[in-house]
């Protein structure tokens, strides 16, 4: 496919989706082999939106956010599409994506004691893509950052703007970072794990501000996690993966209401819960994540799961739309009532998603509109769609791997 040029000054568009994505794959070539780290992921995001992509490490979700802004290696391929406001970027070379970084996509990186300069002042770093992108004088490059480091709750920032990264707090590092991805105004905000290695007072005040500035700036935002406790109330749909694909996507209610793959189930039982006494042991997932250089037959979480079934290691389920607009991919679903439904008699009542199709709208939307996403207070129970007895009487045992559990980044 060919790139279009994209004029670095131009708003986005305010007519259809802001960012699509269809059959991307990555594949990273290695002296053993080629490493399929995001497999056929199709996605769709319109302004003012949060997308919540979680998954444990090594599911992929932080090389597929790399790869839809175009920050991957050069011994990396990809593959499918990646729309931004109707212009095809795919084929982008680095100049033309140099024109899209900062001023229509930013990313909030998920360390930023590595992803800021050790050597180089606060406000040299947050006026560097103002300078590029901007036709600021100097005076105006430095208002603008007092200005951005004001807006993201940091306290003395005419006096912040003189001082290293080592200087600062790890929430205030965050902020900084967070500022500078916000510098020049982006349409589209990748937050990976943004709340890494902050104390839990931190994570929030965090997450607030990320939402503050959505709200604000009308922003598309695509939030990368392994908790999904971080959003449960933070986005408006979700979607799980697993090996590099997507094994379920819903809306935040949706999911958690009505979960269907036993992966999403076990990172939901692997949340810490308050109505539950002290000291519980959190429930692990047994095993391993896939290799993706010889991945299993079949469903790939099937020497994981608990409830897996011949033909889960037989063949890999297609990832199918239950005609809500809700996706999973799993032949024996959790949380269905009759035992007789499966994954066959769904696709004969829905239909499942080939390449190129449109992505299916939302089956519900709680949401007021302004891209802040219904409250789900994850500290009350939360259905775990554990399946009835009879519709699990057969399956077989739980894998005996040794437990790990889903914490970590990409």
């Amino acid at each position: 496919m060919t790139a279009t040029e994209v004029d670095e000054t131009a708003p986005a568009s305010d007519v259809g989706a802001l960012l699509e994505v269809t059959d991307l794959s990555t594949t990273f070539a290695t002296a053993k082999g080629p490493i399929r780290a995001v497999e056929d992921v199709s996605l769709s995001l319109d302004r003012g939106r949060t997308l919540g992509i979680v998954g444990e490490s090594g599911s992929g979700k932080s090389v597929l956010s790399r790869s839809i802004m175009g920050l991957i290696p050069a011994y990396a391929s990809r593959t499918g599409s990646v729309r931004y406001d109707g212009e095809e970027m795919l084929g982008a070379s680095p100049s033309q994506l140099r024109k899209v970084w900062g001023v229509h996509m930013s990313m909030v990186f998920q360390d930023p004691m590595t992803a800021l300069n050790p050597v180089q002042r606060i406000g040299r770093q947050i006026t560097e893509s103002i300078n590029e992108h901007l036709d600021y004088s100097k005076s105006q490059q430095r208002d603008t950052a007092v200005a951005l480091l004001r807006s993201v709750g940091i306290p003395e920032p005419e006096r912040r703007l003189k001082q290293y990264p080592h200087e600062l707090s790890g929430g205030m590092r965050q902020r900084v970072v967070i500022a500078i991805a916000l510098a020049c105004g982006p349409a589209l905000l990748f937050a990976d794990e943004p709340t890494t290695a902050l104390d839990v007072t931190v994570q929030a005040q965090i997450l607030d501000l990320l939402a503050d500035q959505q709200r604000e700036r009308n922003m598309a935002v695509i939030l990368v996690t392994h908790d999904l406790g971080v959003v449960a109330t933070r986005a408006d749909e979700i979607a799980v993966m697993y090996g590099g694909r997507i094994v379920e996507q819903a809306s935040a209610p949706v999911l958690f209401r009505q979960m269907r793959h036993p992966y999403t189930e076990a990172l939901l039982k692997s949340i810490p819960r308050l109505d539950l006494p002290s000291h519980t042991r959190l429930e692990a997932i047994g095993g391993r994540p896939p290799d993706l250089m010889n991945p299993p037959p079949g469903c790939r979480f099937a020497p994981r799961c608990p409830y897996v079934q011949d033909d889960c290691r037989a063949e890999e389920p297609p990832l199918a739309d239950d005609g809500t607009g809700h996706l999973f991919r799993c032949w024996h679903p959790v949380g269905i009532e009759s035992e007789q439904t499966t994954l066959d008699t769904i696709l004969t009542e829905a239909h499942v998603r080939e390449p190129g199709d449109a992505l299916a709208a939302d089956g519900v939307s709680d949401g007021d509109g302004d891209g802040s996403a219904p409250a789900t207070d994850i500290s009350t129970p939360v259905p775990t769609a554990d399946p009835p007895a009879a519709e699990r009487s057969s399956a077989a045992p739980a894998n005996d791997a040794p437990a790990t559990g889903p914490g970590g980044a990409d």
